[in-house]
């Protein structure tokens, strides 16, 4: 572990709460092939990633069996509370509509506000503000992740984890409360919204989440979080990223073990080839998808884009020519950044997406690498706008324009190239 994961919290997990015993198959999921695949193969799973991981009845029949959240019965570090259906009614609103913060496959997120010392609810605005995450009745994620998300955020204790205050289990109500986290999902920030993030921003967002992902994978029972992507890392108000939704997070394998075999789940354009293919899980699982992510920080686009020409949707598939040639590295760029980037970072984050991706899954980085690789980038200043400027200032020192004559070298039809060519040569030296 990383000395910056030590502030975390472990309490025991009781392993049968989300061991697996046997992976399910389905009409919906490629043929199994070998742990290390080639790049057709990985074509060939790519190109599916228009298709659902699991039909929709195989989250509630999968043979993974699941106990009762045991730190709902035991002692933990910090005691969940746990709510009626109609505290958290009144400290939403009735969960009316405006009060919505998002929606996903588990159900509605609503807004609201409980008092700082219980389980009441409190005025609009006064006490502490929650996130309340009701479960859809008929939701593709049923009872099964209700449960471990009860049973592993009830006993993970981390900054850089999101942190469940309690939770609500009534007759069919199932409901979860969080803290609530002011700016959203990383997706909001990198895709609907017009203003780009900040590349400091980028850097301290992706460490702090790769910091949280190191936690998991570092404790005395791994856990493998196996649904990391964009809308699943929060942001306080200072972009301190936390990961949430553990619904689908496993008990990784342990002693002799290299992996766990389980049912498919997860997000295409994120999860990893070789676990899709296989059923295999490893923690290097959790690593691919970081590297998706990483690239989706990079580029300011999608892991998956119809819209996009056909030789693009797939993000993987589109950037990974770009990644082994520092030449080609400036075309990865958010073009929203313009030049408000460093050089160095580029060239970090685009080695170290490279190396999450690598189709051989043991020779991806641990997350403990991938956290030593990130810090550093923290302090970075050589901003490629600050070379550009210096660059044209020495040019114009040392060439005299001839009287009388004309150049477009500055003009707003040549600048872009010109950005783009003098990048080029910084990123290659």
């Amino acid at each position: 572990m990383a000395d910056n994961n030590n502030c975390g919290c472990w309490t025991f997990l009781k392993r049968g709460v989300c061991n697996s015993s046997s992976t399910t198959h389905s009409a919906n999921t490629i043929p199994r092939t070998s742990l290390v695949y080639d790049a057709a193969t990985e074509t060939r799973y790519l190109n599916a990633s228009n298709r659902e991981l699991f039909p929709p009845n195989e989250a509630r029949l999968s043979s993974d069996n699941l106990d009762p959240p045991t730190s709902t019965k035991t002692k933990s570090p910090r005691q969940l509370l746990q709510f009626t259906f109609q505290e958290l009614k009144s400290a939403t609103g009735n969960f009316r509509p405006d009060s919505i913060l998002g929606e996903g496959g588990f159900g509605y997120v609503f807004k609201g506000w409980i008092e700082e010392n219980g389980t009441a609810p409190a005025k609009p605005g006064s006490g502490i503000t929650v996130a309340v995450k009701s479960l859809k009745l008929d939701g593709l994620q049923g009872h099964r992740e209700w449960v471990v998300e009860v049973a592993f955020l009830g006993q993970l204790h981390h900054p850089n984890l999101v942190k469940l205050i309690g939770y609500c289990i009534e007759e069919d109500h199932r409901l979860l409360v969080y803290e609530f986290m002011t700016r959203g999902s990383l997706e909001n920030h990198l895709f609907r919204r017009t203003i780009p993030l900040p590349w400091s921003n980028r850097i301290k967002i992706t460490l702090g989440a790769a910091k949280g992902l190191a936690f998991l994978h570092g404790g005395p029972e791994p856990v493998i979080y196996r649904d990391f992507k964009t809308s699943n890392i929060l942001l306080d108000s200072e972009y301190n990223a936390k990961l949430s939704d553990f619904g689908l997070a496993k008990a990784g394998p342990q002693g002799d073990k290299t992996h766990v075999s389980t049912r498919v789940v997860g997000t295409y354009g994120y999860a990893a080839p070789e676990y899709v293919m296989t059923g295999h899980l490893t923690s290097k699982s959790d690593v691919y998808s970081f590297g998706v992510v990483l690239l989706e920080i990079l580029t300011g686009r999608r892991s998956m884009d119809k819209k996009r020409p056909s030789g693009e949707q797939n993000l993987v598939t589109w950037a990974r020519p770009y990644l082994a040639d520092k030449r080609k590295l400036y075309q990865l760029v958010d073009p929203r950044l313009e030049l408000n980037y460093s050089l160095k970072g580029i060239l970090k984050v685009s080695q170290l997406a490279y190396n999450c991706l690598h189709r051989d899954p043991k020779a991806r980085p641990t997350m403990d690498d991938v956290v030593k690789v990130l810090t550093p980038l923290q302090d970075l200043n050589d901003l490629a706008i600050l070379s550009h400027h210096s660059r044209l200032s020495q040019q114009g020192r040392h060439k005299k324009k001839p009287e009388g004559s004309k150049s477009t070298k500055g003009s707003p039809l040549n600048i872009g190239k010109h950005r783009k060519d003098e990048i080029k040569l910084q990123l290659c030296k």
